[in-house]
């Protein structure tokens, strides 16, 4: 594990351990942990940084053993983007390599119906956080049509094990999913 990396899950889990720690703690100091973390492009391993051409690529890099919190590296092949979806717990994504395009949504408890918000464009070093205190629904996408972009999310569980849910662009139905992770090339 590279000692920058190292780092970052030491404070992570320190930051989630604490007595008396609120969600708006973790969201301001992982912020924090995570802008460090991401202000530099010199530890992420070539293996949980490949794209595939069709679709992007989500690779668990830790998960705490409470399942507190999990880390993961989103790799964004040229023009790739996410449906419409939820985290259904607090979560940071900061911008590693290239640049990412956030659209947020609200979504009307009585009709389903979904409303776009102000699209952010995230560049390297920047730092957003999601969860359903904030705003929770999104739809984000590679702003490269020519190459790759990369993301690393800390997410407040193991992400790939959480019943989540996807939203139709027309009429805001809810599906439910289980992400997953991607399997890194060795």
């Amino acid at each position: 594990m590279h000692p920058r990396f190292e780092r970052f899950i030491q404070g992570m889990s320190e930051l989630t351990a604490r007595a008396g720690v609120t969600e708006p703690d973790i969201l301001r100091d992982g912020g924090e942990l995570l802008r460090e973390l991401v202000a530099r492009d010199d530890w992420l391993a070539r293996e949980y940084a490949q794209a595939h051409p069709q679709y992007y690529q989500q690779y668990l890099l830790y998960c705490c053993p409470e399942q507190r919190f999990s880390v993961v590296s989103f790799v964004w092949g040229p023009g790739q983007k996410t449906p419409i979806h939820d985290h259904t717990v607090w979560g940071l994504i900061g911008m590693l390599r290239g640049g990412e395009q956030s659209r947020p949504f609200t979504r009307d408890a009585a009709s389903g119906r979904l409303t776009e918000g102000a699209t952010q464009v995230l560049q390297p070093g920047v730092v957003e956080a999601v969860s359903p205190a904030v705003g929770d629904i999104h739809e984000v996408s590679n702003i490269y049509q020519d190459r790759v972009s990369i993301s690393i999310h800390v997410y407040g569980a193991d992400i790939g094990q959480v019943r989540r849910h996807v939203y139709d662009p027309q009429t805001g139905a809810a599906r439910e999913f289980v992400s997953g992770y991607a399997r890194p090339a060795v």
